[in-house]
């Protein structure tokens, strides 16, 4: 039976109680995808006891299909590139599409990360949170840059996704825990009650609690 979760809080505290086996472990760091898997990350990694971290991700979405990947931008100036896609556009649209991206990820980075270290995964286990997973591919682009970070292990965590999604992301992570996987998924925001978009200050705040 699929379940309608009220809120982000309510679906990150449904989704901790499967992920106890990760409970005080001192290389656990939980990530919270900007901005909507933070709300989600903020409860779980309270319950886990663990650091929360935001991961901004940056996907390069082809210009005329901006779903389709043919890489992404992270931190640090990690880059990952999807050839077989890439490789069908003119340099000129990659290097537009980068630039804008770029610069979107550099305005993130400076104002959740004032006053923050660098993020650093070496080593760690990293528990990438969203607040679903529509078509996965900023999942994906997630899972890879924090490989390029140095994670040791990645784990994706979910509320709610489309089976499409999770197949895609269980053959990209070392596990994938999504609560519900409806067949007949539709949009993320169905799954929720309230679903409003989270702001900057709701992601800074966040932080600044943890």
């Amino acid at each position: 039976m699929t379940t309608t979760y009220r809120d982000r809080a309510e679906a990150g505290a449904m989704l901790a109680d499967r992920l106890t086996g990760l409970t005080d472990r001192t290389d656990v760091v939980v990530l919270g995808l900007v901005r909507g898997g933070v709300p989600v990350a903020e409860v779980i990694a309270r319950r886990l006891d663990a650091p929360l971290d935001v991961l901004v991700v940056r996907k390069l979405g082809m210009p005329w299909a901006p779903e389709v990947a043919f890489g992404a931008l992270g931190p640090g100036g990690v880059q990952v590139r999807n050839d077989p896609v890439a490789d069908r556009l003119d340099p000129a649209d990659i290097t537009e599409v980068t630039r804008r991206e770029q610069a979107e990820l550099d305005r993130r980075e400076r104002l959740y990360r004032a006053g923050r270290p660098p993020l650093d995964l070496a080593g760690r286990t990293t528990v990438i949170v969203d607040d679903g997973l529509a078509t996965g591919a900023t999942a994906r682009a997630a899972v890879q840059v924090t490989r390029r970070l140095g994670a040791r292990r990645v784990v994706v965590a979910v509320p709610v996704g489309s089976p499409e999604a999770y197949e895609m992301l269980a053959a990209e992570a070392d596990q994938v825990v999504c609560a519900q996987r409806p067949p007949d998924f539709g949009a993320v925001s169905r799954y929720y009650d309230d679903f409003h978009e989270v702001t900057d200050d709701e992601v800074t705040g966040a932080l600044a609690a943890s």
